[in-house]
């Protein structure tokens, strides 16, 4: 099973971000942040290089300033949409952040190189000259900034998709009921009767006593839902009922065999190991 059915649902996947409105209102805030910060950071240069006795024309900071926040405001999607495939605040955290720091080198590069060709474009429609691969040899000093800014955007990011998700998870279905869509038909499924769930592309499939059931649902989006009702991951593409384990049976390499009270076997994996066997 691949890491890709272990996300949250997101486009680019082929699969619908259920809080896709959510996603492009988070988009538009920051837009607004960043006109209005930049705005004043642009004032802020200009004064300062009046002080310093290098003074410029009032336009040029505004358009070091523009052409740095519209080039991130551009890479916001692509990065948002990295954030929904590797959640970062779920585990495994190492390998998460590493992918994320590859990523935030790689949106730094572009954006130095974006500004710089934004920038000698204007400067050369109003007849002046900006050396377009500026802003490429302070890249090192660019970086730096540009790992912060990609850190807030991934927390803030994190943060808004937890706070639109509660009152979401409050309006669902009660705690003990899962509703379960199949075409125009609603199954509501008691989570007493639910031993298994298995990731099964863009949906996962609910194990029951009899045949399983196909849900259209992420497992990192089941695992959230589920955490409290006694479900724990055992392996990156499987959940199982704590209390329907009857023995656990350890393997040379490390991973484990799930043996249910029903007699059914599950294979785990060795980084879930722990959590299955906490109290």
């Amino acid at each position: 099973m691949s890491q890709a059915e272990d996300r949250q649902a997101d486009p680019a996947s082929g699969a619908r971000d259920p809080d896709a409105r959510g996603n492009l209102l988070f988009i538009a805030i920051t837009a607004a942040v960043l006109l209005v910060f930049l705005s004043f950071n642009a004032l802020n240069i200009f004064d300062e290089l009046k002080r310093a006795g290098r003074p410029r024309e009032l336009w040029e900071p505004m358009v070091w300033e523009g052409s740095s926040g519209l080039v991130f405001l551009s890479l916001s999607p692509l990065i948002l949409a990295l954030v929904r495939r590797v959640w970062p605040a779920d585990p495994p955290y190492l390998p998460k952040l590493a992918i994320h720091l590859v990523a935030a080198c790689g949106v730094s590069l572009v954006h130095v190189l974006a500004i710089g060709a934004i920038r000698w474009a204007i400067y050369a429609a109003l007849n002046r000259y900006y050396d377009a691969f500026g802003p490429l040899g302070d890249w090192p000093y660019e970086l730096r900034k540009d790992l912060l800014v990609y850190a807030a955007i991934v927390a803030i990011y994190v943060a808004w998709r937890r706070l639109r998700a509660r009152p979401q998870a409050a309006a669902a279905s009660p705690p003990d009921v899962l509703e379960v869509r199949d075409g125009a038909r609603r199954h509501f499924v008691p989570l007493a009767d639910v031993v298994w769930v298995e990731a099964a592309g863009n949906y996962v499939e609910l194990h029951r006593g009899g045949a399983g059931l196909l849900h259209r649902a992420s497992l990192a989006e089941m695992e959230r839902r589920l955490q409290t009702a006694g479900f724990v991951r055992i392996h990156r593409s499987r959940l199982v009922r704590r209390e329907a384990v009857a023995a656990v049976e350890s393997k040379p390499t490390g991973d484990f065999l799930v043996r249910l009270r029903d007699g059914r076997e599950l294979a785990g994996s060795r980084r879930y190991r722990r959590p299955l066997l906490a109290d």
